[in-house]
């Protein structure tokens, strides 16, 4: 739990909303944010401060896909009496269990793969019950609203209460009692309803994303391919380690060419629908340099490892020969103005 006067180490890969959360909300409350390379585990070191509360970071990094070696940086920040916590939407718990690599909170958007249908908003937060609280604010007297009594539950120590999800304890009766974090019925119905077929749709969505991708690297028209799985990628080794069961079914690849043909190429696809969500039954396409990022000139986009034609694509579950055949038409009319 951070208040007024922490500090949050994070990887600099993260989810739009994420950033802005950290960088800007946050801020604002007091709570500040470095951000860091999520590859170099010496910038990771380096931001730790006195007041440091958390490190943090996604199993697979926006935009790249960058791979968090959770173990290295989870015992980087047990070493220094911290918790690291892991957004996991991207891998879901089948494809990677990340307290079984040295997590120890971890959160999902379920609006996206555990829902799977996108008809649900909302999101989950799990503690791993391993991070020693207790010891931690002895050694260094972080985490008093864990371990110290609090005034507003009538003298409950969490870590007393629970001993083994006091955080979790804290945020569920702090949450929902002050910050009205309550999920509707009909909620969490759709998304304990779609977990029951994660596995299934899983193996679906990787399966489907490998035929995609194989496609689109011989494709004349696409200039490059990001996945973890590709040897090209920065973080293949550490893929086969942490992710053997497949890297997820969210990826980017840049289509050669300015703006104006990735929007050619969005506005002639068929099966796909042109959507920012992602881990949808349905696939999904978005060009973020005439969407998400439409005012920012090319030198700043490409600072952000986006291009003029960088495509995303969310991989659903359809016949993998119809999103070929898809793609396909898109990539020729594309170029059909270049």
């Amino acid at each position: 739990r951070a208040g007024a006067g922490s500090h949050i180490v994070a990887s600099r890969a993260l989810y739009g909303g994420s950033h802005n959360l950290l960088a800007y909300t946050l801020k604002r409350f007091g709570i500040e944010t470095t951000f860091v390379d999520p590859r170099d585990i010496d910038a990771w070191r380096a931001a730790i401060r006195p007041n440091t509360r958390v490190l943090f970071g996604e199993t697979l990094g926006n935009p790249g896909l960058d791979v968090l070696d959770i173990p290295r940086i989870g015992a980087l920040a047990h070493e220094h009496d911290l918790p690291l916590m892991v957004d996991a939407t991207f891998t879901t718990p089948y494809l990677l269990r990340p307290f079984d690599h040295g997590a120890d909170l971890v959160f999902h958007s379920a609006t996206k793969f555990l829902c799977g249908h996108g008809t649900a908003i909302g999101g989950l937060l799990v503690d791993g019950g391993t991070f020693d609280w207790r010891r931690a604010h002895e050694r260094s007297g972080r985490f008093a609203e864990l371990c110290e009594p609090y005034e507003g539950f009538h003298g409950m120590v969490f870590a007393e209460e629970s001993t083994v999800g006091a955080f979790a304890l804290r945020a569920r009766r702090e949450g929902l009692r002050d910050f009205g974090a309550v999920m509707s019925p009909h909620n969490a119905f759709a998304i304990l309803q779609g977990i029951e077929t994660l596995g299934l749709r899983m193996e679906r969505h990787v399966a489907n994303t490998r035929r995609v991708i194989d496609f689109l690297l011989t494709h004349p028209a696409v200039e490059s391919v990001s996945y973890p799985e590709l040897d090209s990628h920065p973080d293949h080794a550490l893929a086969k380690t942490l992710l053997p069961k497949g890297c997820g079914a969210v990826f980017t690849f840049t289509l050669k060419g300015d703006r104006a043909a990735g929007r050619r190429f969005v506005d002639s696809l068929k099966v796909f629908s042109h959507l920012a969500n992602v881990g949808d039954a349905k696939s999904l396409v978005i060009h973020p340099a005439s969407t998400t990022h439409f005012r920012v000139p090319p030198e700043q986009l490409a600072a952000s490892g986006i291009g003029e034609g960088t495509m995303r694509l969310s991989v659903g579950l359809e016949d993998a020969d119809d999103l070929i055949e898809d793609l396909a038409r898109g990539l020729k009319l594309a170029q059909k103005g270049a």
